[in-house]
């Protein structure tokens, strides 16, 4: 009877030390997206009042735990009886990856009216200021279900040849750290400008560390925020190129250029190109409209 108990621990113990080991891999895998997803959601929850900030975050953080409830099961139904569908999941997500990234490069060298930015500053009563929230929200929440599919789905293809068993628990591990450890980061870095002002308050004097400090973390805050996104963007391009990269015939091209390159190269391309084709189809949508 002991004998059989301490047999099933040893399963168990090995079972997790397999998951363990797996799990770092998934998550060096998913680096790119889950950084991404990190500079996305610190500039959404960014911006509002001091007493907005933890709500709006935690309301995002509800709707990404959603998110991943709903994507899990398909995934792994998906992974057991039509895993095609990983595949082509897999490449449509790393177009909208290339182009998400693709836009946000040709939006930085041409001008263009950034809505939701100048909305947040020119609403005036607490019901338009609560719609903008919500929208912000919304908006945080759709961007966030597109990553965490691309998350679940990088995560699940590391283990595919693996027992269900071993998959369930590595892709959940990576989807709860996708989630939890995400925004709580997220949610230290939009409190940066709130603790600088603590400390700058309880100090005595300007010369004082805690003043210096205080002022130093004020100071940061708009200077990582945007860090991050450009972090965030080369980021998209290199998790695209990435996904490209490994299908066989692309595996074996330029075998010479570093990956890291070849995969910026490649996620660089595919960007612009489907960012040309949407162009072209907006245009001729409005034409049609018309």
């Amino acid at each position: 009877m002991a004998s059989g108990i301490f047999a099933i621990l040893d399963d168990i113990a090995t079972l997790m030390d397999d998951v363990a080991a797996m799990s770092k891999i998934a998550a060096k895998k998913t680096a790119g997206i889950l950084g991404d997803d990190l500079a996305v959601n610190a500039e959404k929850a960014s911006g509002f009042a001091s007493s907005r900030e933890i709500p709006v975050l935690w309301a995002i953080t509800k709707g990404s735990l959603l998110n991943k409830l709903i994507i899990l099961p398909i995934a792994f139904l998906l992974s057991a009886f039509l895993p095609l569908a990983i595949d082509i999941i897999l490449i449509i997500g790393g177009v909208y990856l290339a182009f998400e990234g693709a836009e946000k490069i040709y939006h930085y060298f041409v001008p263009h009216h950034n809505s939701k930015t100048e909305e947040l500053k020119e609403v005036q009563t607490k019901a338009e200021i609560l719609a903008v929230e919500k929208e912000r929200i919304k908006s945080a929440i759709v961007t966030d279900f597109i990553l965490s599919i691309e998350i679940v789905i990088i995560a699940l293809g590391t283990v595919t040849k693996e027992p269900i068993l071993e998959q369930i628990l590595v892709v959940s591990v990576i989807a709860l750290i996708a989630t939890v450890g995400v925004y709580g980061i997220v949610a230290l870095i939009v409190r940066m400008d709130e603790a600088g002002y603590k400390l700058i308050a309880k100090s005595k004097s300007e010369t004082s560390f805690l003043h210096n400090f205080g002022q130093l973390l004020v100071n940061a805050l708009p200077k990582v925020i945007k860090a991050l996104s450009i972090i965030g963007t080369i980021a998209l391009l290199l998790v695209a190129g990435g996904i490209f990269n490994h299908i066989e015939f692309m595996h074996d091209l330029y075998p010479s250029v570093p990956g890291i390159i070849k995969d910026f190269l490649v996620g660089f391309i595919v960007g612009f190109v489907a960012l040309f084709l949407f162009q072209i189809g907006q245009k001729i949508y409005q034409k049609l409209v018309k």
